[in-house]
């Protein structure tokens, strides 16, 4: 859809702007270098993004940041809907900055926000719903990219503008809840707070539980309110956590879904499919991760994170290697093609049960409150920068090494199996405290200091008494 979309309507739309402005046709390669602007200025403004999230997540809250990146999303939409009409491809230009913008707080506020408003029961759950999403998103502007709807010569500005209404629908009912508790305990200090929105969000029950969780996480961290990226990345307690993070970030870029799409298209010509017919065989393919995000977010609780993770990066590994020979042997063996779709489609299921979903809920879980929103400005950042790497190299390994490409990404995967498997404690019903010993367990051979928790216990005993 992305390719059929800027071919016959974007660029379009700027060489004639650019000949009813001068009189004369853009050249062909200034064309080129205009779009090109274009669709890397998302990254950009994603880099962005993601790095003003930190900052702004630790003063004002998750909730109140969400809240005007809807309006900075609504802003945009008309902007970008207004584009043809204004006859102006700037404002696409901007549009597109802006987006990208939006996109790096999303993807590092949303996560958190959705994480720590829930219980631990299911907080596996709520972290997963960002890949499901991520996947709704995908599949949402497949569907109203096709001719039958917006992706026509005179409605693409309000296919580009659609984004608003999801926007405008979480602005609407965000004020409806609550910051999340533990900002408020741990960041704001504000215990009564936390307790109201406990209250609000989970229903008016005994929260003694999550609340002792959260006063021992508090504890824990009590010499630091927040930390900086640079805190962060210093701090030997965190070392592997770290090293956790970059690993998945990496491997969510090199795992091989952005070439599996890139072949799709020539894997359904190669198959006999009408041309017309792909962009809905395409759509099928977005179904199909959109249904395994679904199973992600029944399943997580039930098998674990960990698991989820790399038996998905194994399964994924095994039909790289299959999709490898397959796409080798179409040209000679016609029934090859068939099974290459098989295969795509088997890829995106293993993508979207595992890693789409279990990856974020990992990022959430291995830190604490204090260090958790620079991590994910961390996270947030190799994940823009990994996109504009693998964009920019991407057309010339496939072009030299043609559907060998995939051996590379096989390699990225069956690495992270190994590393996942060994390193990677189990996060599933555990608090923040609990996970961090594991890490220390497992990587120090020493406990988080007894001193701590006897400081919360004697804490604890006196405001029960009082």
């Amino acid at each position: 859809m992305d390719r059929l979309f800027s071919d016959l309507h974007v660029k379009r739309f700027i060489n004639e702007t650019w000949l009813e402005r001068y009189g004369s046709p853009l050249r062909q390669k200034t064309l080129m270098l205009l779009w090109s602007f274009i669709v890397s200025i998302y990254g950009i403004g994603g880099l962005l993004g993601c790095l003003c999230s930190g900052y702004l997540t630790t003063k004002y809250g998750k909730k109140k940041c969400l809240m005007c990146n809807n309006l900075l999303i609504i802003a945009t939409a008309f902007l970008m809907g207004f584009s043809k009409m204004a006859k102006s491809f700037e404002m696409v230009l901007c549009g597109r900055f802006f987006y990208g913008i939006s996109a790096g707080f999303c993807m590092t506020i949303h996560p958190q926000y959705a994480g720590e408003v829930s219980p631990k029961k299911l907080r596996g759950f709520a972290n997963s719903s960002a890949g499901f999403f991520w996947s709704l998103g995908k599949v949402l502007g497949q569907i109203m990219g096709l001719s039958e709807f917006l992706g026509t010569e005179s409605l693409w500005p309000l296919l580009m503008a659609f984004i608003g209404i999801a926007a405008l629908i979480q602005l609407v009912t965000l004020p409806f809840f609550p910051e999340s508790p533990p900002y408020l305990l741990i960041q704001k200090d504000d215990e009564e707070g936390c307790l109201k929105a406990m209250d609000k969000l989970w229903g008016e029950m005994d929260h003694q539980a999550e609340l002792n969780d959260m006063k021992e996480e508090k504890a824990a961290t009590k010499s630091i309110k927040s930390m900086s990226i640079l805190q962060v990345m210093k701090d030997p307690s965190l070392r592997w956590q770290l090293y956790i993070l970059v690993t998945v970030i990496i491997v969510m870029q090199l795992c091989g879904i952005n070439a599996v799409y890139f072949y799709t298209f020539e894997v359904l010509c190669t198959a006999g499919f009408e041309e017309g017919r792909i962009p809905y065989i395409s759509l099928g393919v977005g179904l199909c991760e959109l249904f395994s995000t679904i199973l992600c977010t029944i399943t997580i609780e039930r098998f674990g994170r960990k698991t989820l993770l790399w038996k998905g990066y194994a399964m994924m590994a095994l039909v790289l290697v299959l999709l490898t020979i397959t796409l080798s042997l179409q040209n000679k063996y016609n029934w090859m093609s068939f099974c290459s779709v098989i295969l795509i489609f088997l890829f995106v299921f293993f993508f979207g049960i595992g890693p789409c979903g279990a990856t974020m809920s990992i990022m959430v879980e291995i830190f604490n409150q204090s260090s958790r929103s620079s991590a994910f400005v961390i996270g947030g950042c190799l994940n823009w920068a990994g996109l504009f790497v693998v964009g920019m190299i991407f057309p010339f390994i496939v072009e030299s090494l043609g559907p060998f490409c995939f051996l590379i990404f096989m390699g990225v995967l069956v690495g992270s199996v190994i590393f996942v498997y060994l390193f990677l404690p189990e996060t599933k019903g555990k608090s923040v405290t609990e996970i961090t010993e594991e890490f220390t367990k497992l990587y120090s051979g020493k406990k988080l200091s007894s001193i701590v928790r006897r400081k919360f216990l004697e804490e604890h005993m006196s405001y029960t008494s009082f």
